[in-house]
């Protein structure tokens, strides 16, 4: 299941009737340098992400367009900004940050590349990193849908009805490489078809698969994509 985001943006109009809250993207979180102690979340929902950094004794500020997780969120970050991501960053971001979190956050944009020009030029000053999770649009299960014909959004997951955007292993990383951001790390987590078998095996055993299914095809058994990246010097 993908964690950590929220609807970053939504069309002009609408409203944000979604609260979202899970337990956070600790895969993603994972690749935090030990160096990275202030932290900007991009898409923070209702703080799961922040809650999980704050607990190491991280300092967080975020960024949400629901006013209802915004609420939640401050009870773990320090500062948290309501705003719409499709017209850049908030002008009240004017802290320099170790490292900034998408956590499933670009796909519900329509130029995510917009945001990550800003996002380097606000990395540059302080030498940060940027953690990035995607779903991977040609995990095996989607492909078989596509294959089969079927296009159908749904409340969430890969086809959830607030994308604009979809990705592939490949495609992600030009997409921060276009950004103008070096990657440093690209994985996925996800899982190989065992049917049946998976509840026989142990636990040691389904992980061990999954983890070299994914390493060993990235593109086809990934569903969720992790990218570590840094601003290119000029």
């Amino acid at each position: 299941m993908m964690a950590g985001g929220t609807h970053a943006a939504l069309p002009a109009g609408s409203v944000d009737h979604k609260r979202h809250e899970n337990q956070g993207n600790p895969s993603l979180l994972a690749l935090l340098p030990d160096t990275a102690t202030r932290i900007l979340d991009i898409g923070c929902g209702a703080g799961d992400n922040a809650r999980l950094l704050a607990a190491t004794g991280r300092s967080v500020d975020g960024i949400t367009l629901s006013e209802s997780e915004a609420i939640t969120a401050r009870q773990v970050c320090g500062n948290v900004w309501v705003h719409d991501l499709e017209s850049g960053l908030p002008p009240q971001v004017t802290n320099t940050y170790d490292a900034v979190v998408c956590s499933h956050v670009l796909e519900h944009l329509r130029w995510p590349d917009r945001l990550l020009r800003e996002l380097r030029e606000l990395l540059r000053q302080s030498e940060g990193v940027l953690l990035v999770a995607l779903p991977n649009v040609l995990f095996f299960k989607n492909r078989w849908r596509l294959m089969n014909g079927h296009f159908d959004y749904e409340e969430s997951g890969l086809m959830d009805a607030s994308h604009f955007r979809w990705f592939t292993y490949a495609s992600s990383r030009r997409l921060l490489e276009s950004g103008g951001f070096e990657v440093l790390h690209h994985s996925c987590e996800g899982s190989f078809p065992l049917p049946f078998v998976r509840r026989f095996l142990s636990r040691q055993v389904t992980a061990a698969v999954d983890a070299g299914a994914t390493r060993l095809l990235p593109g086809l058994f990934g569903y969720q994509l992790l990218l570590l990246a840094r601003p290119v010097p000029e």
